[in-house]
């Protein structure tokens, strides 16, 4: 390629490029996620899915499954040894005194609910999702409600191993 083909990216294809990179620390194979928190073009906090610190990974002793029923009498099991890559993102940012109030958040899909909730309390402005979760109506729901600007760089849902 030559220097006149180049593209450079844009800023939410950089971001989520490094949200990739990132996703490559996590310590559970059912979903290797990452996420990136930005503002101002600027890098703030990351963070990746992982168990709290100093107890053991999935990757070290297995999958801590746990069942969930659903409204619609459906059974899905779900790892609960870690902690949601947007969760410990948010996590750094308390822990380092970084406000992260309108920024930007990048990462692999739909949050959880509860990993919406916390965005929506932080002030975070703006949600970056590489696909969409597939129980995720929820959290798009919460986002539309309170004003939240969330976009999907694929709309897809994210293919990764459930139970």
């Amino acid at each position: 390629m030559s220097e006149s083909e180049y593209k450079r990216p844009s800023w939410d294809e950089y971001f989520m490029e490094v949200c990739d990179a990132i996703s490559k620390r996590a310590t559970c194979d059912r979903g290797r996620s990452g996420c990136v928190i930005a503002k101002d073009h600027q890098i703030l906090v990351t963070g990746y899915v992982g168990a709290p610190a100093g107890l053991p990974h999935c990757d070290e002793v297995g999958h801590q499954f746990q069942k969930a029923l659903h409204e619609d009498g459906s059974v899905t099991t779900h790892c609960v040894r870690t902690v949601h890559a947007e969760q410990n993102a948010i996590c750094q940012a308390a822990k380092r005194g970084i406000s992260i109030e309108g920024a930007t958040l990048y990462c692999r899909m739909t949050p959880c609910r509860t990993c919406a909730m916390l965005i929506i309390n932080c002030g975070i402005v703006r949600v970056v999702c590489q696909r969409r979760y597939h129980d995720g109506k929820d959290s798009e729901a919460m986002f539309k409600t309170v004003g939240i600007q969330l976009e999907y760089i694929h709309d897809e849902v994210q293919q990764y191993e459930q139970q």
